[in-house]
C-alpha cells in the first residue's frame, strides 16, 4: 500500500483569537497520522475503512460511494462523518472517486486520542494530499476552525500563520536556544475546542485585542532568553484569562507551580506547557500528571 504521513502540532500562540486572524505561532508533533490506500479496480465502487488508533484497530466501515450509503461500521457515528468527509472530497477532487473502483483505506493515529495534537487535521491534510486538493478548503467545509493546525500538516514545519482577511503563512526557523528546558504536561483530559469557541465568541472582541497577540506571538519568536520567554507567556495567559473571565490552569491546579504555566490549544485540557525546576517531575506526578515530556520527545524541529 501507498502511505502518506502528516505531523500532529502544539499550538503555542493566541490560541482562540486565531479565529480573528491573531497571528499564530504553532510547531509540529514527533507523533502524527499516517494514511495507507490501495486502490482496485474491480468495479465495485466501494471504499473499506479502517482506521487504527496506536496501531489498534476501532473503526471499521465498507462505503458504497455510488449512493454513499454505509453498508458495514462497527461505529455508526464515526462512520457517518467519513463519509461526509469523503463526499466533500468526491466533490472537490479531479482524480478520487471518479470511477468505479474499489479503495482500501487504512490511517493510523500515531499518539492517544486524548493528546489534542491534531487527529482531525491531520486526516484532513492526508485526504487532501491523496486527492491533489487544497487541505484548507477541504478543512473548512468539512470541520471549520482557523486551519493553522492544516498549515503545520501541510508544512510539516513550525509555521506563522494568520487566517484574516485570508489565509496566511510561513514557515519560520523556531529553534530557542532554551528548548531543551522547556517541558509539556499533559492534564489527563482532551478539551472540547468547539466549547472552547462558543464561549470566546460570545465574548465582545476587538481588533486592538488581536493586534496584541500578534505582537507577543512576534516577540516570542524572536526571544532568545527563557526569563524573557517566560514573563511573555505569563502576559499572554492572563490576557487570555482576563478576557473569557476563567482562572489560568496555574491557578486552578498548580498554584505553587515556581515557573509560568502556558496553556496550548483549548484551554482546561491536552497539553500545557512550563520550564524545568528542582525536581519537577515529582512536582507534576504528585499532583497526578504523569505524562511530563521534554522538548524532543513531541517536538520534530
Amino acid at each position: 500500500m501507498n502511505a502518506i504521513f502528516s505531523p500532529g502540532k502544539l499550538m503555542l500562540t493566541s490560541e482562540y483569537f486565531a479565529i480573528d486572524g491573531a497571528l499564530v505561532l504553532a510547531v509540529p508533533t514527533r507523533l502524527g497520522q499516517e494514511f495507507f490506500f490501495e486502490e482496485i479496480d474491480n468495479g465495485q465502487s466501494l471504499i473499506r475503512w479502517e482506521a487504527y488508533h496506536q496501531n489498534i484497530l476501532w473503526l471499521t466501515a465498507v462505503i458504497d460511494y455510488r449512493d454513499w450509503q454505509i453498508l458495514e461500521t462497527n461505529i455508526p457515528s464515526s462512520a457517518e462523518f467519513i463519509v461526509k468527509t469523503l463526499k466533500n472530497v468526491q466533490q472537490l477532487s479531479d482524480i478520487q472517486f471518479k470511477n468505479d473502483f474499489t479503495y482500501h483505506v487504512k490511517t493510523n493515529l500515531q499518539f492517544p486520542s486524548d493528546f489534542g495534537l491534531g487527529s482531525s487535521s491531520t486526516l484532513m491534510n492526508n485526504l487532501a494530499e491523496w486527492a491533489k486538493i487544497d487541505p484548507f478548503h477541504l478543512n473548512t467545509v468539512s470541520l471549520g476552525g482557523s486551519g493553522y493546525d492544516i498549515a503545520v500538516a501541510k508544512e510539516k514545519a513550525a509555521v506563522l500563520f494568520r487566517n484574516q482577511p485570508e489565509i496566511r503563512y510561513e514557515k519560520v526557523n523556531f529553534n530557542p536556544s532554551f528548548k531543551n528546558e522547556l517541558i509539556f504536561i499533559h492534564l489527563n483530559q482532551k478539551q472540547d475546542s468547539r466549547e472552547g469557541i462558543r464561549l470566546y465568541k460570545s465574548k465582545t472582541r476587538s481588533q486592538k485585542q488581536v493586534d496584541e497577540f500578534s505582537d507577543i506571538t512576534k516577540k516570542i519568536l524572536l526571544c532568545s532568553e527563557l526569563e524573557k520567554f517566560s514573563e511573555l507567556m505569563v502576559i499572554h495567559e492572563h490576557k487570555i484569562a482576563d478576557f473569557l473571565e476563567i482562572p489560568t490552569v496555574k491557578d486552578r491546579l498548580f498554584p505553587d507551580c515556581p515557573v509560568f504555566i502556558k496553556s496550548l490549544g483549548a484551554w482546561g485540557g491536552d497539553f500545557v506547557m512550563s520550564s524545568k525546576f528542582g525536581d519537577y517531575k515529582n512536582y507534576f506526578w504528585e499532583k497526578g500528571f504523569t505524562t511530563v515530556l521534554e522538548w524532543s520527545d513531541i517536538i520534530d524541529l
